[in-house]
């Protein structure tokens, strides 16, 4: 079993494009489900939480190739501090904009206003 670093999940979830659609402490896009701690299943069963995303993945990497060009990679490592992240109400408090690289921040800014122009022409 890899480790399950909730810190390092924060980082992974701004710098993999999760918070691109996913939201934590209100931090985040708004096209996925929130992903705040007090949704998650206790006790946590990281297994349970990647048969959901399997599940999601067709949608997820439609998504993400939509949104970010590319489709996200995980090793199981990486995988493992993310679910044990999105588990733990403590690290999740300390997230915030400031944990999402620029280029991440810009490119959500543009896609918000990109969704913006298209509701004013509707």
């Amino acid at each position: 079993m890899p480790a399950m670093n909730s810190s390092e999940g924060r980082k992974l979830f701004a710098s993999k494009g999760c918070v691109v659609c996913h939201s934590v402490n209100g931090v985040g896009g708004e096209d996925a489900s929130m992903l705040d701690a007090e949704f998650m299943d206790i006790p946590m069963n990281p297994f349970e939480f990647a048969a959901r995303m399997w599940r999601g993945a067709p949608a997820m990497i439609e998504a993400q190739e939509d949104e970010l060009g590319y489709q996200i990679e995980f090793t199981g490592e990486e995988l493992a501090a993310i679910i044990a992240f999105v588990h733990d109400p403590d690290e999740q408090a300390k997230f915030s904009e400031a944990d999402i690289p620029d280029a991440l921040k810009e490119m959500m800014e543009h896609l918000e206003e990109e969704e913006e122009e298209e509701e004013d022409h509707d």
